[in-house]
């Protein structure tokens, strides 16, 4: 099972380009969808999810063409957007079982076990009774991914999910996304580089709507090659210098800014050689296609 998408676009009402002609080939696994804010990854979410139409383009999910069947799509699909709310005086049990009639899963045993299930995999069933509006970020997190897993979707979308979450939830929900993984295609949008370094085995930056470059994050840091250096400068220094060199991205490293570029050529200047992480490349090609969006204004 593939899902396969081609040449999408989409312009909304007030001018804005999300999607400009996107295509990716998505294999069951974690794939990571990387972009900064506003990059349209939540638009391209969206309208995998039919939650909106393109303005040109396809989509398949193995044979179903998703925009002339979104019915049979929505049958097969769970998704976890990035905005997402819960009644707070419900119980996590009782959320469940809402959503599972929604799904259509008989009631009784059929939906009672499903829901029993779900709860035991997301590590929420010693608090299946509790309300929902005393929950952590995190158990709220994990709770949405038991809805999305309702009915064993065969593609599950999750947008944007480790905001915000300290790093034990953040940790015990990207182990349980790498288990559902195992089995269905997982779509994983966000803008923390970390989440798609640890989890996935293929990955697409999108940039101003855009798929600059996709393949497995290896090939992706390969393609930045042994090019990127960095050096500590003082704050005064660093206007000037970003004016000289291909400037990947300023961090604070110990309290000081530290300048990683790129150069085809040894820098000098004090600046060493890093071996290029996926960060790196992330910063690269988004820095390159910010560029590109400057000068075509």
């Amino acid at each position: 099972m593939s899902l396969h998408i081609e040449n999408l676009t989409k312009t909304y009402p007030n001018g804005v380009r999300a999607l400009n002609g996107v295509s990716l080939t998505i294999e069951r696994g974690l794939f990571g969808l990387l972009g900064p804010n506003g990059a349209g990854k939540s638009s391209l979410m969206r309208t995998i999810a039919t939650l909106q139409d393109p303005d040109t383009g396809s989509i398949r999910l193995g044979e179903l063409d998703v925009l002339r069947d979104k019915d049979s799509l929505r049958q097969r699909l769970g998704y976890l957007p990035q905005d997402f709310g819960f009644y707070p005086t419900l119980s996590a049990e009782a959320t469940l079982e809402h959503f599972a009639a929604l799904k259509r899963i008989p009631a009784g045993k059929a939906r009672r076990d499903a829901v029993q299930y779900l709860l035991q995999q997301v590590n929420l069933y010693d608090v299946r009774g509790k309300n929902v509006g005393g929950f952590s970020g995190g158990m709220k997190q994990r709770l949405g991914v038991a809805v999305a897993l309702i009915g064993s979707p065969e593609l599950v979308i999750v947008d944007e999910p480790t905001a915000g979450l300290d790093p034990t939830e953040r940790h015990r929900f990207l182990n349980l996304l790498s288990e559902v993984g195992e089995n269905v295609i997982v779509i994983l949008s966000t803008h923390i580089v970390e989440d798609v370094r640890e989890l996935c085995e293929r990955t697409a930056i999108i940039a101003k709507g855009r798929v600059i470059v996709q393949g497995n994050p290896e090939d992706v840091i390969a393609g930045v090659g042994r090019k990127i250096y960095k050096r500590v400068f003082d704050k005064a220094e660093l206007p000037e210098a970003q004016t000289r060199y291909h400037v990947v991205s300023t961090r604070l490293i110990a309290g000081k800014p530290v300048m990683f570029i790129y150069s085809e050529t040894e820098p000098g200047d004090g600046f060493v050689p890093v071996e290029a992480d996926l960060e790196d490349a992330y910063f690269y090609y988004t820095g390159i296609a910010a560029r590109q969006g400057e000068l075509a204004a």
